[in-house]
């Protein structure tokens, strides 16, 4: 109880407050711009931690986590560029309700479902830490595989009418990942001699050129207008209770999928967002809507990529196991003052783990306060015309793209993706499942060979696994429904 006191104390002290809202602040914007991440922003600030109190220290980047997470989510819906590979699944009916006049409305529904997902994750974290970081420790090569492919089957929901059409892409996505070194033998595939490409093709150069660039083509063509005269003031572009209460289930739901995604190690709040979205389209009782400005399809999204926040801590605070890409980077900060996660964490220093529990939950209220503050500045940004937002969208892309990896070649690749988007998009070939092959395809390649070396080449061991079992039943009921409503919509 003394340390939970002090934790409190060191919590609501007006360092960590002023800190954790400076995070939430610095996330938001580094989430916002192409080609940067929460991730990002906190391994540049991080050596401004080492003379701060670990708490201190650590809520000022988590801050900068969360708000990374959510901070994708306004370029998603504003002019279709996810800051995020998390914000990608956001984009498709955040970006459609912002062309109806409606930004707003896309943008408070997005804060609200970020920070509940959030704070569900944080209550998670604080009551079945123990618990999930057991479930996840039963995850071996064919669990992961299943999950990915679970993952995968989503394809069948975000195709449109053609799932042909849909498959073909998310086969074109597996073959892009494929470019570069062998992840198990280190042998490089399909480079033709280029260097710059054995590395592989970068996940957030594609993400940009798929999503941002594509749309640029569209609008220098005028194919997309946004409604620059819509009344920002209006009760159509207002989030309202009737709005949260048809939303709420979803919310919930895609919340609970986030935070168990993110007590997995090695998953992350991309795959999070688009298994959210997924199930929310399934359940829905008016799934026509979805990809065409569903606020339920923001909801899903925002609440699964934010429930992974809290949970992909457990493995980090109960095994010393990183559960994604910012969590390894955490490591180093907990190294920086002199600590370790892992068990010796929850007997040593309960009352750090008692304020990074605190801290969250405080975080994601600040969220909350400063994007609700901000939001009818960020719906400004549809009024700007058009000939104008372009070259300085353009230029933020290829920067962002550039400074990330300090590489002319992401920019290549960005230049690459975005005309192949544009191609695709005259073909009426759908791009998101492009975006699943090039997200899940690494995790479904290495695990399933991974797991085939332990069984010596037999496929059995796909099915001798509970979970495993569980995941491939789930993709064969998801394709299953997906078919037989199709059948329905074309009769």
């Amino acid at each position: 109880m003394e340390q939970f006191i002090q934790a409190l104390t060191v919590s609501f002290s007006v360092q960590n407050i002023l800190f954790m809202n400076l995070g939430v602040a610095i996330g938001i914007i580094f989430g916002a711009l192409p080609g940067l991440s929460g991730g990002v922003a906190i391994v540049l600030f991080m050596p401004f931690t080492f003379y701060l109190e670990p708490i201190v220290s650590l809520s000022w980047l988590l801050g900068m986590y969360c708000g990374g997470t959510y901070g994708g989510s306004v370029t998603a819906i504003l002019i279709n560029t996810p800051g995020t590979a998390a914000s990608a699944a956001t984009a498709m009916d955040g970006f459609a309700l912002a062309k109806k006049g409606r930004p707003r409305k896309a943008l408070m529904m997005a804060l609200t479902a970020s920070c509940i997902g959030g704070i569900v994750s944080t209550f998670t974290l604080i009551f079945v830490s123990p618990l999930l970081s057991k479930i996840a420790l039963k995850f071996g090569p064919a669990e992961y595989f299943s999950l990915a492919i679970f993952g995968l089957s989503i394809i069948s929901g975000v195709s449109g009418k053609s799932i042909f059409k849909g498959l073909l892409m998310g086969c074109l996505g597996m073959f892009v990942i494929m470019i570069g070194m062998d992840p198990m033998d280190g042998i490089q595939r399909l480079t033709f001699g280029n260097l710059y490409l054995a590395g592989g093709i970068d996940m957030i150069p594609a993400l940009i050129g798929l999503f941002a660039l594509s749309e640029m083509f569209n609008k220098a063509k005028g194919i997309e207008k946004i409604d620059v005269d819509a009344d920002l003031s209006s009760k159509e572009d207002r989030l309202t209770l009737a709005d949260m209460k048809r939303c709420m289930a979803t919310i919930l739901k895609s919340s609970g999928i986030g935070t168990i995604i993110g007590a997995i190690p090695g998953t992350g709040a991309a795959i999070a967002s688009f298994i959210s979205y997924n199930e929310a389209k399934r359940v829905s009782k008016h799934p026509e809507e979805f990809g065409s400005g569903s606020i339920e399809g923001i909801a899903a999204s925002e609440a699964g990529n934010n429930g992974v926040t809290g949970s992909t801590l457990i493995p980090l605070l109960s095994l010393g196991v990183p559960g994604d890409m910012v969590t390894a980077i955490l490591v180093g900060a907990f190294l920086m003052q002199g600590l370790t996660p892992g068990p010796t964490l929850f007997k040593n220093n309960m009352d750090l783990i008692y304020g990074i529990m605190i801290s969250l939950l405080v975080i994601n209220i600040f969220m909350y306060i400063q994007g609700r503050y901000f939001v009818k500045l960020f719906a400004q940004v549809n009024r700007i015309p058009m000939q104008a937002m372009i070259p300085v969208l353009f230029v933020l892309c290829v920067v962002g793209v550039f400074v990330a990896n300090n590489s002319m070649f992401d920019v290549k690749i960005i230049l690459v993706f975005g005309a192949l988007a544009y191609v695709a998009g005259k073909l009426k070939l759908p791009v998101t499942p492009l975006l699943l092959g090039i997200v899940l395809g690494p995790m479904a390649e290495q695990n399933c060979r991974r797991a085939l070396a332990l069984s010596k080449g037999s496929c059995l061991i796909f099915f001798q696994k509970p979970i495993s079992l569980f995941f491939i039943i789930l993709v064969v009921i998801t394709i299953v429904m997906f078919v037989v409503k199709n059948r329905k919509e074309s009769k």
